[in-house]
This record gives C-alpha cells, sequence and structure tokens, in this order.
C-alpha cells in the first residue's frame, strides 16, 4: 500500500466515525443555477435535509444571508441543539468567478479554508438546493442541503431535488430530516 492509500484510508475512518459522506474518487462537475440572482437568494433558508457532518448537529436550523457590501454575503446559521441551547455561527461568502455567481465560497473564520457552497436550483420563493464538495487524496466528502422559505416543503419538490442529487451521484438515502416543528422551535424565537 502506498503512502496516498494510507493517508487516504486514515482521512476515510476519521471522517467515517464523524458521519461524513465520503465517496471515491473526484468531486463530480455539477451544473448550477443559471443567471443566479443572489438578491433575490438573501433572506432566511429553513434546513429541511441535508446529509451527515460534524459542523451541523443542530435541528430548526436556518440560514439568513444579506448583503454585507457589494460582492460579499453576509451568512449567520442558526439552530438548537438538543439540550436546549440556541447555537450560531456567522461567516461570509463571495463568489470566486464573478461569472459564476451561483459558486459561492463561505468561511466562517479567518483561521478556517473557504469552503464550496453551490446553488444548484432554487426557486428564490420556496426551496433551494445547495451542494459543496471537497476532495481528501483519492477520495471527496459531499456535504447537501435542501432549503425552504417555510418549515416544510411538497414531497413533489423534495422528489425532484432527490433526482438532480442522485444525478450527480449524492447518497440521498444518506440525507437527515431537519425537525422544523414551530412548538418544538420555539426556542429559537426567545
Amino acid at each position: 500500500m502506498n503512502s496516498i492509500q494510507v493517508i487516504s484510508l486514515t482521512l476515510l475512518s476519521v471522517l467515517a466515525a464523524n458521519a461524513q459522506i465520503i465517496m471515491p474518487g473526484r468531486c463530480p462537475k455539477v451544473a448550477v443555477q443559471e443567471n443566479f440572482d443572489v438578491a433575490k437568494y438573501l433572506g432566511t433558508w429553513f434546513s429541511i435535509q441535508r446529509l451527515p457532518h460534524a459542523f451541523q448537529r443542530s435541528q430548526c436550523s436556518t440560514a439568513t444571508y444579506s448583503l454585507k457590501s457589494p460582492g460579499v454575503i453576509g451568512v449567520l446559521n442558526r439552530g438548537l441543539l438538543a439540550d436546549g441551547t440556541v447555537t450560531s455561527t456567522s461567516g461570509s461568502a463571495t463568489a470566486k468567478n464573478p461569472s459564476e455567481p451561483a459558486k459561492l465560497m463561505v468561511t466562517f473564520s479567518e483561521n478556517s479554508p473557504a469552503a464550496p457552497y453551490w446553488v444548484l436550483s432554487t426557486d428564490y420563493d420556496s426551496y433551494a438546493l445547495v451542494y459543496s464538495c471537497t476532495e481528501v487524496g483519492v477520495l471527496h466528502e459531499d456535504h447537501a442541503w435542501i432549503m425552504s422559505r417555510g418549515n416544510t416543503l411538497s414531497e413533489d419538490t423534495l422528489e425532484e431535488l432527490h433526482s438532480t442529487l442522485a444525478s450527480i451521484g449524492v447518497k440521498v438515502d444518506k440525507l437527515l430530516t431537519t425537525n422544523q416543528d414551530a412548538e418544538y422551535c420555539s426556542a429559537m424565537s426567545q
């Protein structure tokens, strides 16, 4: 076994222990939202489903996007932990290439690397499908979020978005449903 394989296997073991979705090979080439309109995308989105990952373990999750300055989007992620604690993290997003505004790079602290945040599809009013992929040696780590402007999303829309994710190799059977029950999430508004 060569050193690349050993490193990849070690990384796979660590990431798998953190319930990340790790796949062999490079990140897939994906199509993003054509003519993406950042202004229409701003506002609050509710997490409906997501792939598991170590950095989001909350329910009642929301992401609020605002314009910080020209070309810079403010990001505020909030959620409710199992012990009732409201958690939040803020950062910023920018398009690496202005000709591809739906391919954003998000940073949450000065010391953290920017992560891809690609809007694959949105109608701006009800749903958004976001994908992120990071290459780790000969493997890649998938992240995906299905979001809504409200705390629910129709089954037809979910099926359509699942189909889009499956077409790029995302394991839709691994998607977790976020609890967005109004009564349960009422602690978020206090």
